[in-house]
């Protein structure tokens, strides 16, 4: 079995990491740069931005948060939000990212998934997909139909339908984010993880409801994930990543097991510094 990756998911409002539930009622944590550095040194895999508004309000991406955040961590991280064009997916590149994450523009100009895997390598391109489920209704074979803008907006895509479009456009890079689930704490959606995974070729992420170890061990195995993306679970401080890791590998479940002398580590957010001057 190939090592399975963690990666801390820092949803950001108004440059600040927030959390909630279906991005409704968002909490402020903390400062996006010191969290990274922060599960960083904890051991993560890899860490994932997503400017949680920018779509829905027209915007670019905070260059100076993707440059910063570059500056203070060693591993690979994705952005994204609202990028809708080639130049936009070269400054958030160049800003130092490895992988941007096309969701809403990618429905709205599928095109944008070719162009970026034809310029800037299919590694590079990463489909979001936010699938809800759609009980009893036919016109969605699979039983989940894609949203957009935060949850806001069906499209009337079927969800593996367009798992599989976003691959042969030259998408290297799947994540599959239950809106059923997300910040729900109560497990990943398994079904739905499991029905991607199985019907494509490149790795898929679970996100969305991830509480404990167990839940991730369960996506790992039964829901044929490569990734796990996690938040509530460790921006509360109840579990680390370390100790995440370890529970996992007391199931037989490869991770990379390495971890930083950094002694912020174990993260705090009501002890989160904050930056006098962000992103200077």
């Amino acid at each position: 079995m190939l090592t399975k990756r963690i990666i801390p998911c820092l949803d950001v409002l108004g440059g600040k990491v927030t959390k909630g539930v279906r991005f409704q009622n968002n909490v402020v944590l903390g400062d996006p740069v010191d969290m990274a550095a922060a599960y960083s040194a904890d051991g993560c895999d890899e860490l994932v931005f997503y400017d949680i508004t920018a779509s829905a309000e027209r915007r670019p991406i905070d260059i100076r948060m993707v440059a910063a955040v570059a500056r203070a961590i060693h591993i690979p991280f994705a952005v994204g939000g609202g990028i809708a064009s080639l130049d936009e997916i070269a400054r958030v590149l160049q800003a130092g990212a490895e992988k941007i994450s096309l969701n809403s523009q990618a429905v709205q100009n599928p095109a944008l998934i070719a162009e970026g895997a034809k310029a800037f390598g299919s590694q590079c391109i990463v489909l979001g997909m936010d699938p809800v489920k759609t009980p009893g209704d036919k016109r969605f074979p699979c039983g989940y139909e894609i949203t957009i803008r935060g949850f806001r907006e069906r499209t009337g895509l079927d969800a593996l339908e367009w798992a599989r479009r976003a691959e042969n456009l030259g998408a290297g890079e799947i994540v599959v984010n239950s809106v059923d689930a997300d910040g729900t704490r109560q497990g990943y959606e398994l079904n739905l993880t499991r029905l991607i995974a199985t019907q494509v070729r490149i790795p898929v992420v679970a996100s969305g409801g991830a509480g404990t170890p167990g839940h991730l061990a369960a996506v790992f195995t039964d829901g044929c994930a490569d990734a796990a993306i996690i938040a509530g679970m460790i921006h509360t401080g109840d579990y680390t990543i370390r100790q995440i890791k370890e529970a996992l590998l007391a199931e037989n479940i490869p991770v990379r097991m390495k971890w930083s002398n950094d002694k912020r580590r174990t993260l705090n957010p009501e002890h989160m510094p904050n930056h006098k001057e962000p992103y200077a």
